[in-house]
């Protein structure tokens, strides 16, 4: 079989195009999902069963469904309700780009809850009470001891999640947008050379993992500077 170089050489610039979009996809949902994870991790270590319920309820449903199957719900699902359609909603939820964000978000917030929950969860107890002693608010523990100790615990298996979401953001070319994937298979339906679009799609993937593998190593040693040595990634 014959390599076609000039292929890859030609089209390259627009699967760089659609890499932009796909880290932008990854981006925003991923800093989305983190605000809203924070608040569900909180309710799910709550001393309160009522209070525990919405957020196990929302974690269980975006954890137990496929991410094809939300995305489908919020992209088609939405336009079969009139009162959405006649509503200011629809101006956002008509758009495939903004459907996909809204999955993303909702999905990876789930994940990241359970992360944050086992985190915080994993402080030493000793910790808390010494801050408790000190005279510290619950506010000001939270803020200058549970964050950062929650944050420095998860972070190995939050980049694991985000590797996992830069993988599932090929699911946005199902709903039309030209992401890597989809622009991979936009191309390929017009040269027909799928070896060489889809080795050179996988190849801007690998980069993209391992910029946030490195990424990630960082924050790990800025977050655990006080153990000497960070985590070794999962």
């Amino acid at each position: 079989m014959s390599w076609d170089w000039e292929v890859i050489l030609k089209y390259y610039p627009r699967l760089l195009d659609g890499a932009w979009l796909t880290i932008e996809l990854v981006v925003i949902s991923g800093l989305i999902g983190i605000v809203m994870a924070l608040p569900l991790a909180l309710g799910r270590i709550s001393k309160y069963r009522s209070v525990q319920t919405v957020p196990y309820l929302f974690i269980y449903f975006f954890r137990g469904t496929p991410l094809l199957i939300q995305i489908f719900l919020i992209y088609y699902g939405s336009a079969q309700f009139d009162i959405i359609r006649e509503s200011s909603l629809w101006a956002v939820l008509k758009q495939p780009y903004w459907c996909a964000i809204i999955a993303f978000s909702l999905n990876t917030a789930a994940y990241t809850a359970e992360l944050f929950r086992g985190a915080i969860q994993a402080i030493p107890p000793g910790e808390i009470e010494a801050a408790e002693a000190l005279g510290m608010s619950r506010w000001t523990l939270i803020r200058r001891i549970t964050l950062p100790r929650m944050f420095g615990i998860s972070l190995p298996g939050y980049s694991n999640e985000v590797i996992l979401m830069l993988k599932s953001s090929a699911l946005a070319s199902t709903i039309t947008l030209l992401d890597l994937t989809g622009m991979a298979r936009t191309i390929q339906s017009r040269t027909y050379t799928p070896v060489e679009i889809f080795t050179a799609a996988g190849v801007i993937y690998l980069v993209i993992a391992a910029i946030v593998i490195f990424l990630f190593r960082v924050l790990e040693k800025r977050f655990n500077r006080y153990q000497g040595t960070a985590p070794s990634d999962s």
